[in-house]
Parts: structure tokens; sequence; C-alpha cells
């Protein structure tokens, strides 16, 4: 089949579609991923599927969403291709609008869209978009999300299914990292709900090691800014996008990993986040929300260390905890490293597959072929 993905970043450091995509065309699809290119966007590195940025004047809020949507619907309707993956309800509409009766449109949630930290507390924004996925998203083809309970409440949400192809790295070819020397790892976009204030005032009451922040977003002036007031700017370093290529010599650095979230988003609530997967692949334990998919994971693996609460006393006990008994912290890893084999996307893109190809049987169905 001819596909075509569509999402809103720049495609530099999407690491969920570059496997989504790669899988894909290695199944002899012929996939194009569409996102659009940012004031700061570098140049495209090489993928073996073909990608294309479009270019909007707007790039935040009201504005950007309207001219993308546009310039996508654009872009859809004068190509040629059997299958549409919306990526997220902010590409759905000109998805379904330029895909018509006998194309498919397959509906790939990263998040609940309505219930992420920048929509859910405004309720004119939170109902436009509930509204708009519940009338676009019964008209899919085919839907899937990133873990067993968010899957759940889409489902609840929309009143269709939502199948699960959970966000797994690839199974590491090089050696397990087993460093000790204090480096405390975020990695990910710096965005509102991830918690990286309460990890930056947590390193005010753990007495060594640094606070390394890898990745860009909105929230890094505020970040900056905390870090100086608070005279951590010695110990809580910055380090700004690095290519995905180039991230796992990072990891590699680390001692434990980060995913902090806010559970005042139900999007957020419900999520399993690449980085969480993407540390337990490289062996290197981390603190997790106690949320539901975090805590299924532990319950099967014994991952993970898992923080009941977002504060940054509740964050500084749990690193001194390990940091004081390496016998904890040593049985975390070896947890990591046996969980490792079954999480990896060789495992999981079966699953993704499965759904394509029920996706070209229907389409062939309807065209008698």
């Amino acid at each position: 089949m001819r596909i075509i993905c569509t999402v809103t970043n720049d495609l530099s450091h999407d690491q969920r579609m570059h496997r989504i995509c790669t899988t894909l065309q290695a199944a002899g699809h012929e996939v194009t991923l569409i996102g659009r290119i940012m004031p700061h966007s570098g140049p495209l590195p090489d993928r073996p599927y073909r990608q294309e940025r479009l270019r909007c004047r707007y790039h935040v809020g009201k504005r950007f969403y309207a001219e993308f949507n546009f310039r996508l619907w654009q872009s859809l309707r004068r190509r040629t291709y059997d299958v549409v993956c919306a990526v997220d309800l902010d590409t759905l509409l000109p998805a379904i609008v330029a895909s018509g009766r006998h194309r498919a449109v397959v509906y790939d949630a990263h998040e609940w869209f309505s219930e992420t930290p920048e929509v859910a507390p405004r309720p004119l924004i939170r109902a436009a978009w509930r509204g708009l996925g519940r009338a676009l998203v019964p008209r899919t083809e085919a839907r899937y999300t990133v873990g067993e309970t968010l899957a759940r409440q889409l489902e609840e949400d929309y009143g269709r299914p939502f199948a699960v192809v959970r966000n797994l790295p690839q199974q590491a070819r090089n050696s397990f990292c087993e460093n000790s020397g204090g480096v405390i790892l975020y990695q990910g976009m710096l965005n509102p709900g991830r918690g990286l204030d309460t990890a930056i005032r947590a390193m005010a009451e753990v007495p060594q090691g640094e606070l390394w922040i890898v990745g860009e977003g909105p929230e890094a002036p505020r970040l900056v800014r905390l870090a100086n007031e608070l005279n951590l700017s010695d110990r809580v370093k910055f380090l700004g996008f690095v290519p995905p290529e180039e991230l796992p010599a990072v990891t590699a650095r680390a001692w434990l990993g980060l995913n902090l979230l806010a559970d005042s988003s139900p999007s957020y609530y419900y999520s399993l986040a690449n980085k969480a997967l993407d540390y337990l692949q490289s062996g290197l334990p981390s603190i997790q929300m106690d949320f539901p998919e975090y805590r299924a994971l532990q319950e099967e693996y014994h991952c993970f260390e898992l923080l009941p609460e977002l504060s940054a006393p509740a964050l500084a006990a749990r690193i001194n905890v390990l940091a004081a008994n390496p016998a904890r912290y040593a049985r975390l890893r070896r947890a990591c490293r046996e969980a490792a084999r079954e999480l990896c996307w060789e495992k999981e893109a079966p699953k993704l597959l499965a759904i394509y190809g029920a996706v070209e049987e229907r389409l062939r169905a309807k065209r008698g072929d």
C-alpha cells in the first residue's frame, strides 16, 4: 500500500514515527512521513522512507492549527495514496476530508489530545477538541494507541475500539550502561506538567550528583532561571536537543533516569512515555510515577522505582535511598536487563503490521480486488 503518515513536528527527533515508518516500509509498503519545518529545524536525517515538511507562517496557537491543517489538506488532495495515518487529533481533520470514500484513515493516538496539560485546563478549547474527536474518530478505519489503560479511556470517549502498539525501543545492540557517576538524567520535551521544576528543587536535597536535562521546549527559560535562583546551576546541566543517534552515549553516562508527570492531566496519568522504555532498554534504573501503565510494568518486571507523589521531598528521598543502597540499585539494573529482552520493538512490530494488514484486506474487499 501507499501510506502517508502525518505529524505536526519537524520529524527530526520523532523516534516512534521513525520506527513505525521503517517497519511499514520494510514490510513492502511505500511510506511518506509529512511534518512541518520549524524556524530552527536542521536538515533531515537519511531514512529508508520518504520525508517531507510543510512550511507554515505560524507556529503556535489557533492560527498555527488552522494554517497547518489547511496546508496538509492541500498536500494530501494532490497525492496518490491508499492510507493516511493521522498521528494525534491535530492532523485528523485534513486526513479525513482529503481521503474521501475510497481511501482509509488510520488514527495513531500518541496521547489523549483533549486531556493534555496544554488543553485540559481551558474549557472552551477542550470542548472544541473533544467535539472534533467524537465527530472524526468514528470515521477512521482503524485506531491504536500506546498503552492498554489509555486505549480503554479512548474507547470510552470515542465509542470505537483501539488496539495497542506500545512505543518500545529497538533491542539494545551494545552493552548495557554500567555508570555509577551520579548523573541523574531527564530526556524529552521541556513541556508543562513534566515535573522538571520538582526535579530541580529535589537536587537541593540530594547531596551528590548532577541533574542532566536533555531536550528543548517552552519551559526551558523558566527552568534555567529556577536553577540559578536555587544556586544549583553548577549541578543542573541543560544539554539542549541531542540527536537520537547520539542519545545512547549520553544515557550510558547516567546513573538514574527520571520520568516525572503531573497527575492533573488525564493524558499523562494514562500514558506510557517513550523515555521510560528507553531507560529500561539501556539497563538504566529509573524513577517513574505510580500511574497505571508504570505500575503494571513494575508488577510484572520489578524494574522501576515508583514515586507516589510529585514533590521535591518525595523525589529526593527516593534518589537518596537508591544512592545509599547499592544492592537495591543492582537489583533494579538486573531487572531492567531482563525486561529489555521482552519490551523491545522487535516483539511489538507484528502488532502494527497486523493492523495495516487488516486495513489492506478491507480496502481490497471494497475495491473488489
